[in-house]
């Protein structure tokens, strides 16, 4: 199985799901949704870093692996799917 589909299963096991408010719009978790999964998982989940750094590099290299690999040819392109709409706001 693989790694996202065993974090969505413990997520769910504890009772957690991501609703609509948790999302932004403009793509990515919103803050009450950051807020919320920190609380469920005790994990640490920060604002998206567009200005530069370390973490902004490493999430690009991440996304766009996965937006190559992991997307239909549809969603890689359609500007308002939810992984080009995180792209965007990290300005990957």
């Amino acid at each position: 199985m693989s790694e996202r589909k065993e974090t969505v299963k413990k997520l769910r096991k504890k009772g957690f799901q991501f609703k609509k408010e948790h999302k932004n719009p403009e793509g990515g978790l919103s803050e009450k949704g950051r807020k919320a999964y920190n609380r469920a998982t005790g994990g640490n989940l920060k604002r998206p870093q567009p200005e530069g750094g370390s973490r902004r590099d490493s999430f690009c290299a991440r996304m766009k692996g996965m937006k190559k690999k992991l997307t239909s040819k549809e969603t890689a392109n359609d500007p308002d799917s939810r992984i080009n709409k995180s792209l965007r706001k990290w300005n990957c």
